[in-house]
């Protein structure tokens, strides 16, 4: 897909154009190397194998009272992964809605996002010195990247809404999820390959796996500049704008007038609970799932990293194929569709079978085909209910639950495997996020509530 780098000749307020808009697609595919490489594939197996190691381990098996030390706290090596993933959400919610706050004041939207994506791809590459049993070095810089992964995302999502009109924002957030897949994926196919051709590099696997996480960080990094020279700032709306004012302290302020008004926006706020508890559950899925076939289903990476390499092709697709059913009955009845594909999924999980790679690989692909599509409705649903203006503050709150920031789901996890020891429960207890998020994205009334933000709906929803 070639896609023009450059906006040319245009005032900063002018209106988006299909350059810009092919722009903005690049920060997906940029970014989108560290979800796929990073949280989906290599980071949990590898940063548990390294805490296992810590722990005195064999390579073959970790006793069941096998404990390291984080904090003053004895925790089982293998918690630590989905542990970190839940410290990383809950200080995220201190620093993303200020982070949105602090975009929709701002002149220089583009140089934010800037900011926080290379913090985090440096944290990323950092990655180089995770080795020996520094466990605590890769959950630190784990933190970093992924706060800094959110932080960016916000100031991107706030572009969605300047970007398109009601009618074609499905489209256009489903092609940018798309573009997305195919960028980690493509990324992740280099990883494949080294992985497959270990030794003839003279690699060990877990020198591949070290060696592809700080890939993600230079990816992500190198490819964020596309869109920074495509997107265009635009000034804040005229209520926002304070030239003379103190853009972090305004923040804060707005941060509380954000969580205020979403009184006024009752509807909204109801949207966006359904969101934050079933995608929770979808961003565990994806953190865990390359743990759960390493640790629970014994699979080896040769089964392990081609499979979630089909996956980010079929999301591809599959992000695709749901924006044309979106176009047909409605972008709501599409993602509760997909919801109820994800139970089956969950559901599937629990029962695969251990040290066989077929049933694995067919799961794998019924999470390829609705993953990109559930995400990306998500996305252009609630940028309909946003007050004009808002965009930023309101895809901060957003953000706390998207791509690898959930903390319910991987706190539950963590728990239940401490508990049971058994990866199998911990996966069948992200159920319950599928059950009651699409129970209550049913009762949103979405054409109201569309209204209600003062905008106006689609013509299908």
């Amino acid at each position: 897909m070639a896609l023009p780098l450059v906006v040319e000749g245009e005032p900063p307020a002018s209106p988006s154009t299909r350059q810009e808009k092919r722009a903005w697609y690049w920060y997906d595919w940029a970014n989108s190397a560290f979800y796929t490489v990073v949280i989906t594939t290599f980071l949990g197996p590898y940063l548990t194998s390294i805490a296992e190691r810590a722990a005195g381990c064999p390579d073959d098996a970790c006793p069941k009272d096998a404990t390291i030390g984080v904090l003053g706290f004895d925790i089982a090596p293998g918690s630590l992964y989905p542990y970190s993933a839940s410290l990383a959400v809950f200080l995220t919610v201190f620093v993303l809605p200020v982070m949105g706050a602090v975009a929709d004041r701002s002149y220089h939207k583009k140089e934010l996002m800037a900011g926080a994506a290379y913090i985090g791809s440096a944290a990323t590459v950092a990655f180089l010195f995770l080795t020996g049993e520094r466990y605590l070095l890769g959950a630190a810089l784990f933190l970093v990247a992924n706060i800094a992964f959110g932080a960016s995302i916000v100031v991107y999502h706030s572009f969605l809404p300047q970007i398109s009109n009601a009618e074609e924002r499905d489209h256009v957030s489903s092609v940018g999820w798309a573009f997305g897949y195919l960028g980690g994926g493509t990324l992740l196919a280099i990883n494949v390959a080294a992985v497959l051709f270990k030794d003839n590099l003279g690699m060990t696997t877990g020198e591949v796996a070290r060696w592809s996480l700080v890939s993600a960080g230079l990816w992500w990094a190198g490819f964020t500049t596309i869109p920074l020279i495509g997107l265009k700032n635009r000034p804040p709306a005229a209520e926002l704008a304070r030239p003379d004012g103190n853009l972090l302290t305004d923040g804060f302020k707005q941060l509380w007038e954000t969580v205020k008004s979403l009184r006024a926006y009752p509807l909204t706020l109801f949207f966006l609970a359904a969101y934050l508890i079933y995608n929770d559950g979808i961003q565990t899925v994806i953190t865990m799932s390359s743990t759960y076939a390493d640790k629970q289903l014994h699979l080896d990476d040769d089964v392990l990293v081609p499979t979630i390499l089909m996956v980010q092709f079929l999301a591809f697709f599959g992000a695709l194929g749901l924006g044309a059913l979106a176009k047909r009955i409605g972008a709501w009845k599409a993602l509760l569709i997909s919801l109820g594909l994800w139970i089956l999924v969950v559901v599937g999980a629990f029962f695969l079978p251990e040290k066989q790679a077929v049933p694995f690989i067919a799961l794998g692909g019924g999470i390829g085909l609705v993953l990109g599509g559930s995400q990306a409705l998500s996305r252009s649903l609630f940028s309909q209910l946003i007050p004009k203006g808002r965009e930023g503050e309101y895809f901060g709150l957003y953000e706390i639950s998207d791509k690898g920031t959930s903390w319910l789901g991987p706190l539950l996890f963590g728990l239940a495997y401490d508990v049971t020891r058994s990866y199998r429960v911990a996966i069948f207890s992200l159920l319950v996020f599928f059950v009651v998020g699409m129970v209550l994205l049913f009762f949103v009334p979405m054409r109201r509530a569309i209204e209600a933000a003062g905008n106006t709906p689609p013509s299908r929803l």
